[in-house]
């Protein structure tokens, strides 16, 4: 998980999507794995590689947030206005982001 979390990462710098997917799929595999995994199986070592994976998922999910961040403000951009984009979610009339 590790080594897919670095993976991750290098791919969100290199703005690479199909690498950024796979990583996606991958994390999600990894993790309907980790699920079966009962807590008080795990030693000092596996909960110490754990609390690394959460502080670089942590990482990661602010590095997306980010990129989302920036390409929203360049969707803003030419459009010409602000709001553009959404996600799909419908704003009652008078409210701003």
């Amino acid at each position: 998980m590790l080594a897919l979390l670095e993976g991750e990462r290098q791919a969100l710098a290199a703005l690479d999507i199909d690498r950024i997917n796979n990583c996606s799929n991958d994390k999600m595999n990894l993790c309907a794995r980790l699920d079966e995994v009962r807590p008080e199986d795990l030693d000092e070592e596996c909960l110490g590689l754990l609390d690394a994976v959460r502080r670089l998922n942590t990482i990661n999910r602010r590095l997306r947030n980010l990129i989302a961040t920036n390409v929203q403000a360049r969707i803003d951009a030419m459009a010409g206005v602000a709001g553009t984009y959404n996600g799909g979610i419908e704003r009652p009339a008078g409210l701003s982001y």
